[in-house]
């Protein structure tokens, strides 16, 4: 009967699509990128980037809709010692490959897909399904394979739940890699509260800590984690964002990992307006639950600035406390006619914990100098 019932609605939903009229189209992203940094083996570096992507609507009856995205990332780099030695790399990989069917209150969407939520900018203790690199002006970040289903209610409120399969790599500020033979899950509530919103998130999965521990009894180990995150807008914007990662299995002080982010953000009306955000972020290790037997603490900000319709200036700054050596990004941004430009000063340590390395973007260490063009059509 179920089986029945099941074929019915995907019947149905299939000649609603074959009868409505449909919306194609193709776009994608070019970007081209390169960078002098004196300090490392491969001074110079060089890549280039092209994400097409494919995009099928179709509108529904009674306000429902379904919708199809599909992208690649075709991807080149090299480093290079001039007139020496050089190492490249490249590729095709899949960037984006989901369909959504949505309604009124209501959207659930199938395949490699995008999932972000939180409410920190940079250092962020939810980053659980990406890999946005608070560096990178493009935001790009490899996707997972899922299914998400998101409800929103007439209040605001709204409910998420994920279920994720064939995700090996660690992503956000993991400790350790996904089991990817494992099936993960979990879920969110967001409720508005007065000026603002909160949060609750759980998520479960697999940890693959063989590379951790260096022992193959380590490769399956269950993990549990919580999120809560509020938002509130009070003249200045502030925030706050925890995570709690328990391991099901002893691994010393990595069992736990709590991580707590406060934040702050105003735009001061200097010019064309200044903004300004503030984060800090504390990190605790340990074998007791909610334990802080070996800290951390990150303080990072930014700055932006739009110097007129078509120019901005942007930076960033990060500093490990433990380490003593801080980061640091300035950003000018052009928009051409057809080219967006970038010119991109840069101190990087060699140690950048807690920053988010996106393995889509080039992490270099020390001083140097990044240009990047990028052409969207």
């Amino acid at each position: 009967m179920k089986r029945k019932l099941l074929f019915c609605w995907v019947y149905l939903l299939g000649l609603q699509v074959a009868l409505a009229q449909p919306r194609l189209e193709f776009d994608g992203q070019v970007s081209a990128v390169g960078s002098y940094s004196p300090e490392n083996q491969f001074p110079l570096f060089s890549g280039g980037r092209y994400i097409p992507e494919l995009n099928y609507g179709v509108e529904l009856d009674s306000g429902k809709a379904f919708d199809l995205e599909a992208s690649v990332n075709i991807a080149g780099s090299v480093f290079f010692q001039p007139f020496d030695t050089g190492s490249w790399n490249g590729g095709i990989n899949p960037y984006r490959l989901w369909a959504r069917y949505t309604g009124k209150q209501f959207e659930v969407r199938v395949g490699l897909q995008k999932i972000d939520f939180g409410v920190a900018t940079m250092l962020r203790p939810l980053q659980w399904f990406n890999q946005i690199d608070p560096r990178d002006p493009l935001r790009l970040t490899n996707g997972v394979y899922g299914i998400l289903g998101r409800y929103y209610f007439l209040n605001n409120a709204n409910i998420w739940l994920w279920g994720l399969y064939g995700n090996e790599k660690a992503r956000g500020l993991d400790a350790s890699e996904t089991y990817a033979q494992h099936p993960e899950f979990g879920g969110r509530v967001q409720y508005p509260v007065s000026r603002g919103e909160i949060a609750l998130s759980y998520h479960h999965r697999t940890a693959d800590a063989r590379l951790l521990m260096d022992a193959p009894q380590f490769a399956q180990i269950p993990e549990d984690r919580w999120g809560v995150d509020g938002k509130w807008d009070v003249n200045v914007g502030l925030w706050f964002e925890v995570s709690h990662i328990r391991k099901q299995k002893d691994l010393g002080d990595l069992t736990n990992q709590t991580l707590l982010n406060l934040g702050a953000d105003y735009t001061f009306g200097i010019g064309n307006g200044l903004n300004m955000v503030m984060e800090h972020l504390i990190a605790g290790y340990d074998s007791r639950l909610l334990g802080f037997g070996h800290r951390g603490h990150i303080t990072a900000a930014t700055m932006a600035y739009p110097l007129g319709f078509f120019d901005q200036l942007s930076a960033l700054f990060f500093y490990n406390w433990a380490v003593g050596d801080p980061t640091f990004f300035l950003n000018y941004e052009h928009q051409f006619k057809t080219l967006v430009g970038y010119i991109m000063p840069f101190y990087s340590p060699r140690i950048q914990k807690g920053i988010q390395e996106n393995d889509l973007v080039n992490s270099i260490s020390g001083p140097g100098l990044r240009l990047m063009l990028v052409y969207n059509h």
